[in-house]
């Protein structure tokens, strides 16, 4: 825990980037510094900036009705996002921006060292995994080796916001999400290294429901 704080701090008083001119307060994240769930967003919205804290707005309450769903709370996890400073007039955070803010997101990760991330919308999608369309990847767990993190599982969906702005996002984020317990259970079988390919059974009633596929 101590090296969480230790990073907020420095994130509290980050001046990497402009958007520390209109920033209230950094939002460095929250959760269980030993949490297996790390959720990643794209960055501080207006009710964000005003607290300190991420997801506390629309978003983040349908965030928090899917934890519930799962069984989960917010102090179950860890909830960051890619930018720490709100972008003026929640606009997306520009390429030096992101790169500002990215030394800071790889110590948490490192920091937490959890069992799986989930990728909340494109913006976190393209930190980690780049030229990968959330459309296409969404509900997909993968492994992969990013560098300076070493090989972590990613699991794509949608941002919660993207489910409030278009209704049609909403069934699969929630699909999504229920398969996060199961996808949980296969990376815990999953060999540490040289392993060529592991399918994932969701938990589901339904015989003809797709398989979600680990690929390593």
């Amino acid at each position: 825990m101590a090296s969480l704080n230790k990073i907020a701090a420095e994130i509290n008083k980050c001046k990497k980037c402009s958007l520390h001119e209109d920033r209230t307060n950094a939002v460095p994240g929250e959760g269980d510094p030993k949490a297996d769930l790390l959720f990643i967003g794209e960055g501080p919205g207006k009710k964000e900036d005003e607290l300190g804290r991420p997801f506390i707005g629309p978003a983040g309450k349908l965030l928090e009705e899917l934890l519930g769903t799962i069984d989960l709370t917010r102090k179950d996890v860890f909830i960051a996002n890619v930018v720490k400073c709100r972008p003026p007039g929640n606009r997306d955070p520009l390429p030096e921006e992101v790169e500002a803010c990215w030394p800071y997101l790889q110590q948490q990760v490192n920091a937490i060292n959890p069992k799986l991330i989930v990728l909340l919308g494109r913006h976190s999608l393209d930190r980690f995994l780049p030229n990968m369309k959330i459309s296409t990847t969404r509900g997909k767990p993968m492994r992969r080796e990013v560098e300076n993190l070493g090989r972590y599982v990613f699991y794509p969906i949608y941002h919660p916001a993207a489910a409030l702005h278009n209704p049609n996002n909403r069934q699969p984020l929630m699909e999504d999400f229920q398969r996060i317990p199961t996808v949980l259970k296969e990376v815990a079988k999953l060999p540490e290294k040289d392993a060529a390919e592991a399918e994932i059974e969701d938990d589901v009633d339904e015989p003809e429901e797709k398989q979600a596929r680990l690929e390593l």
